[in-house]
């Protein structure tokens, strides 16, 4: 064998299956020795942010890692944004990058670059060039070692040329991950103790490994018991919601609002969450959301065993036999009348099938997403970990190869559409039953939202023109159509929710162009940051409710 051979004979026996590749010169030989390894299913995108988003979807939904087939410094630099999304979600992603043969290096050739220094941000997990042959299959394992965890995470193996083509190539067996530690028992005494004394006070707030519908139903007892409150992270890696499954509250993305939800809480417990924080800084107001005199507790970090260590405060609370509050069946009513982009979420709600898998960056156009379909049949839901746009479409490609028998949704704003578009291409390439749903109303209206709330004095029309995207029109029917996918524009309630009945009963690709308004604008959009300032001054009772007005 040689390197490239040994390194997927070596890929395949741990299990890693898929490889979404945008490959170039330097990697030719792994690309002409994939046709040796049956197991490894290669799949082509046309930009690396693409294959670095799939690759971060499929982890989500698979648990296990696939594989990245980038070019040098600069295929992995065009890849990072969705490699960050990848690392702050703890996402296990194995990187390899191909460079120039070793003995090349020396002449700084046009696409020489610093690879590890390029990898390192996005990959603390693990960054490594291999220098022989001998020793690749070794890096190999130790790489899949680091993004297995845990914690989970991205790796980065760089792949000399040489080093690929190389005779002598031995693959290597993993073995298998250590196990985690659950939370030892005097922290679990401790936080069981904070509960029977202010349970009504303390609310526990989950990340993705505490999303699962095994993990859900424990944690609900606990709450149930104890009278304590679940949240959810803003945006977590991959959450199980619907009918028959505990109803977890997100936190809100705008920190004023996420401050009115964390009001009187005065013991916070972390489960594969950290403490929550404002998204930027803004002027005048704290960074820090946990209330003033609030006790943070750790239930367990990103390297503890979340199932392990919620069955022992289970115990500990002695609330094995309590009922847990369960999300009644329940979908909104067909969606009629002017369209906008919360009938589109309606729409959505009415129609979701069991076990859809919705990767949600609809942005702002989104807002009533999450109670439009609280009861609906049980689904996940991947979010923007990280906040660097361009995920919804790649994550899809990656959701739908590692569950083929489920349906996913990708909801996405037009801009954000824009960074990855290519993704298109793969779906129909590889005939993946993805619906994709782009809410063009012809603005990055998220930072129209930013620039009134972070009081930038001064901003006229060359401002407002940078958050424009609507002169001249984009047009998705006509740029899905020349990448192979079936698109219909939609223009009105009746028009979106037939189309997407249509997409949903029939197997493949399919786009719909949702044309709506803003969902903030003219005084809305001014009266927003003076509604927001306020919440702090209000009576709790009245803030809960505005809250809930504006983000339920």
């Amino acid at each position: 064998m040689n390197g490239a051979q040994a390194l997927l004979k070596t890929l395949a026996d741990a299990g890693i299956e898929v490889c979404f590749t945008n490959p170039g010169t330097s990697e030719m030989h792994f690309v002409a020795a994939l046709d040796t390894e049956p197991r490894m299913r290669a799949v082509l995108a046309l930009f690396e942010g693409v294959a670095t988003g799939a690759a971060d979807g499929y982890a989500r939904m698979a648990g296990k890692p696939a594989a990245t087939l980038l070019h040098l410094g600069c295929g992995l630099g065009n890849g990072l944004a969705n490699l960050h999304n990848a690392r702050k979600g703890k996402v296990p992603v194995l990187n390899i990058v191909g460079d120039h043969a070793t003995h090349h290096v020396q002449y700084d050739a046009q696409l020489q670059s610093d690879i590890e220094t390029v990898a390192r941000n996005v990959s603390p997990q693990f960054v490594r060039t291999s220098a022989s042959t001998a020793a690749l299959c070794q890096d190999a394992v130790d790489a899949i070692a680091a993004c297995m965890g845990p914690p989970g995470g991205v790796a980065t193996l760089v792949l000399p040329a040489d080093v690929s083509w190389g005779p002598g190539g031995v693959p290597q067996a993993c073995t298998p991950p250590p196990a985690a530690p659950a939370a030892p028992p005097e922290r679990v005494q401790a936080i069981a103790q904070a509960l029977a004394a202010s349970g009504r006070k303390t609310a526990f707030l989950l990340g993705t490994r505490a999303l699962r519908a095994g993990l859900l139903e424990p944690l609900s007892r606990i709450a149930q018991h104890t009278g304590a409150r679940l949240l959810a992270e803003v945006f977590p890696a991959r959450m199980e919601r619907g009918a028959g499954l505990p109803h977890v509250e997100r936190i809100a993305y705008l920190a004023e609002l996420a401050s009115v939800q964390l009001t009187g809480v005065e013991h916070l417990v972390l489960v594969d969450a950290k403490s929550p924080v404002s998204f930027f800084a803004y002027p005048g107001k704290k960074s820090d959301l946990l209330p003033a005199g609030c006790q943070l507790h750790t239930l367990a970090a990103a390297d503890e065993d979340v199932a392990a260590s919620v069955q022992r405060l289970l115990q500990a609370v002695g609330a094995q036999a309590a009922a847990p509050l369960l999300q009644a069946p329940r979908r909104p009513d067909r969606p009629q009348g002017k369209f906008t982009a919360d009938k589109v979420c309606k729409a959505i709600g009415h129609l979701l099938p069991e076990r859809a898998i919705i990767v949600d960056e609809a942005q702002t156009s989104g807002i009533m997403l999450a109670m439009f379909t609280a009861g609906s049949p049980r689904h996940d839901v991947l979010a923007l970990t990280g906040g660097a746009i361009g995920q919804a479409l790649p994550c899809a490609v990656g959701a739908a190869i590692a569950c083929p028998e489920r349906k996913v949704l990708a909801l996405s704003g037009d801009g954000s559409a824009m960074y990855t578009l290519q993704a298109l291409w793969t779906m129909a390439r590889e005939k993946l039953d993805v619906v994709t749903v782009i809410f063009n109303n012809g603005s990055y209206a998220i930072l129209n939202v930013e620039l009134q709330r972070v009081g930038a004095a001064g901003a006229g029309k060359k401002a407002h023109d940078q958050l424009d995207i609507g002169t001249p029109a984009l047009d998705f029917v006509r740029l899905a159509g020349g990448m192979g996918v079936a698109a219909t524009r939609a223009t009105t309630t009746e028009g979106f929710t037939a189309a997407l009945e249509h997409a949903l009963r029939t197997p493949g690709p399919h786009l719909i162009e949702a044309v709506v308004p803003p969902t903030l604008t003219g005084l809305k959009l001014r009266v927003l940051p003076h509604l927001l300032g306020s919440l702090a001054r209000l009576p709790r009772p009245l803030a809960a409710a505005l809250k809930r007005s504006i983000a339920p």
